[in-house]
């Protein structure tokens, strides 16, 4: 069974993370996306302290993909301890699946462009298709300078052109810091677990 892999530190998760996944299904005809939340992603390492606790993380994933029997929740990251690597995660992924499967993993443009200074970008394109997302404000990806320095990685990529998400977890957190409504940004259940365990309010949570 071919899969989609979404990946982020879902803090928190929010209607743009759906709307990607639900595209990537539609488009992909993937029966299954994993959302899988990071444990302690490296390129974060000096921001650790900005991330929420892992649980409060998990259950917002799990309150947020209730709606759609397409959408799992992955703990397969936050069960290694330490920097979690992508390509770690693709090779332990592959190693459960059968033979002919293949794993579709969801990234951004941004981060498309960031490939050649991850973590062992050679193999990680050699195990799983890469489908890379639009995010405002950043140019779709240069596939012939990626392939200079990641040859064959033109052949991996399927781009997206939509759907096209204005929408910045990091806005989430101020504004439900602030009191201010975030109802459009993220699932009611998350909203309302936000509010519950006082969520990105300085000093509560």
């Amino acid at each position: 069974m071919n899969i989609g892999v979404l990946g982020g530190t879902f803090d928190p998760i929010h209607i743009g993370h759906l709307k990607v996944a639900e595209e990537a299904a539609a488009r992909l005809d993937l029966p299954r996306i994993l959302f899988m939340p990071a444990g302690q992603p490296w390129l974060k390492l000096n921001n650790a302290n900005v991330i929420s606790p892992l649980p409060h993380r998990l259950e917002m994933v799990r309150l947020g993909i209730a709606g759609n029997p397409r959408f799992k929740l992955s703990t397969l990251e936050i069960e290694r301890s330490g920097p979690t690597y992508t390509v770690d995660t693709i090779a332990q992924l592959q190693s459960q699946l059968s033979a002919g499967d293949e794993i579709f993993f969801i990234l951004g443009w941004d981060n498309l462009n960031q490939l050649p200074q991850w973590h062992k970008p050679e193999r990680l394109i050699a195990m799983c298709r890469l489908v890379a997302v639009p995010r405002v404000d950043f140019p779709l990806p240069d596939l012939p300078a990626l392939e200079k320095e990641l040859p064959g990685i033109s052949a991996r990529v399927i781009l997206f052109d939509k759907p096209r998400i204005d929408i910045n977890a990091s806005e989430i957190r101020r504004r439900a810091a602030e009191g201010l409504a975030i109802s459009e940004f993220v699932p009611a259940p998350v909203e309302r677990y936000i509010k519950e365990h006082n969520l990105y309010v300085k000093g509560k949570g």
